[in-house]
């Protein structure tokens, strides 16, 4: 019998001694085809015969064994805290592994679950395996003591950076991202603006002073009382909003609020709700994260400023893959990636009033 059968090994996977068997052609005009060195080597006609015979086969090239010759392994590391757990990390996964893999690696994940030593030894394993390079992301914008090993292989932070500085990182442009949150309620003529929620981290920190810098550049100052640090969960938009808002002139009371997150905006427009101010008509209400399943679903759906993870794991896998690629170390720099708006129905005009 002929075709497929004739040519490939019992039992086996094709080889690239099959395809070459079945195209007429050397074994070595078929290495030159799969690594990337046919042009100039051979016609285009003995190419595509390569090419089909390759097809016909089923075959295709043994990435370790291409590895061994690049001293690559083509697979990429990337160690998180808290996949199983968070809501966004979807999003940073999928931009790292489709921009490896548009570059021919694969991305191997570990969920450390927040333990150190877990971490060490995740990225002890990692090295072992010989991956190209690591990525380490945290869920949570935060300073992060660098796992044991990072150093020794190419390395990116992503969502974080190192306490000592050592290792590029990509984050969100969190402070411009209060600003832009402030803006969209100056915007709509808004000047008396409260911010509710936040929790003790880097993110609150730099939101609330892009919030107040956009202020400040309009004259104007938040009251002490209407910065409300409640937490970052529905209830603390909920009892951080009664506390502005409840047994408060409407003339006296904020007409915008900036919330620390969706959570926190969902309980902020349950308080309003239960005290009667229509949304957006007498109170406009920002939130920040653009939660999948939740901020486009709430009543009325959520104006948001979104954090930018799928844009973080593209971009921290990409700053891995040049630095693999050149041999060199990028510089311990951090990079600010924006904070999008997203448009919804929660913010409208100030009230006349």
């Amino acid at each position: 019998m002929g075709g497929t059968e004739e040519n490939q090994q019992p039992g086996g996977r094709p080889t690239s001694k099959d395809v070459a068997r079945l195209a007429g052609v050397s074994h070595t005009a078929v290495s030159f085809v799969f690594n990337g060195r046919a042009e100039g080597n051979l016609s285009p006609a003995t190419q595509e015969r390569i090419r089909q015979a390759a097809a016909r086969l089923g075959y295709r090239p043994d990435p370790v064994a291409r590895g061994l010759r690049r001293r690559r392994t083509a697979v990429i590391g990337l160690v998180t805290d808290e996949i199983a757990t968070s809501p966004f990390a979807g999003r940073l996964l999928r931009g790292a592994m489709e921009t490896a893999w548009d570059s021919e690696h694969l991305v191997l994940t570990v969920d450390s679950g927040g333990d150190p030593a877990k971490e060490d030894a995740a990225v002890a394993e990692l090295l072992d395996r010989r991956v190209d390079g690591i990525i380490y992301a945290a869920m949570s914008l935060r300073r992060v003591r660098v796992p044991e090993g990072l150093r020794r292989t190419h390395s990116v932070l992503a969502n974080c950076v190192p306490e000592d500085d050592s290792l590029p990182a990509v984050i969100p442009a969190e402070r411009a991202g209060g600003r832009t949150a402030a803006r969209l309620l100056l915007d709509e003529g808004h000047r008396r603006v409260a911010m509710v929620g936040g929790q003790d981290d880097m993110a609150f920190t730099d939101r609330l002073r892009g919030f107040r810098d956009a202020l400040r550049a309009e004259g104007i100052t938040v009251p002490k009382e209407w910065v409300v640090r409640s937490g970052g969960e529905i209830s603390s938009g909920y009892e951080g909003a009664l506390r502005v808002l409840d047994g408060v002139a409407a003339d006296r009371r904020p007409t915008g609020i900036f919330c620390y997150n969706d959570r926190v905006a969902a309980g902020v427009l349950h308080a309003a709700t239960r005290l009667g101010i229509a949304v957006p008509e007498n109170l406009s209400v920002v939130g920040y994260d653009d939660q999948e399943h939740m901020a486009a679903y709430l009543t009325p759906a959520l104006t948001t400023v979104a954090l930018p993870h799928r844009a973080m794991g593209e971009a921290a896998t990409r700053l891995l893959l040049d630095s693999i690629d050149t041999g060199r170390t990028p510089p311990a720099t951090v990079r600010r990636l924006a904070c999008p708006v997203i448009s919804r129905a929660s913010v409208g005009p100030a009230p006349s009033r």
